[in-house]
């Protein structure tokens, strides 16, 4: 999204920005399809318990939205996300599993 956003932004001349509209409005479209897991309070409360866990913030942030929303996490991360207790992740790229 933010690479269609600088693509309208820079263009001066109107006409020029049909394109970039037009794949911004696509980007939407394709989007709308899906739920969105939003980090909230819940999701807060249990990354802010996952801060002794030796893993980059935003794969805590991931982790803590997937288990407040009971949701299986497909990553091929494994060595991260295996840290996290209680998480389900599977690894869709892993032989047998497509």
């Amino acid at each position: 999204m933010r690479g269609w956003l600088a693509s309208i932004a820079k263009e001066r001349q109107a006409h020029r920005q049909i394109m970039a509209y037009r794949e911004l409005a696509e980007l939407f479209a394709f989007f709308s399809g899906y739920h969105i897991a939003l980090f909230n309070e819940s999701a807060a409360n249990l990354f802010d318990g996952f801060t002794r866990i030796r893993i980059g913030t935003m794969d805590r942030k991931i982790a803590a939205i997937a288990m407040v929303h009971n949701a299986l996490l497909l990553t091929r991360n494994r060595q991260d996300f295996e840290q996290i207790p209680g998480l389900r992740f599977e690894n869709w790229m892993d032989a047998g599993t497509i």
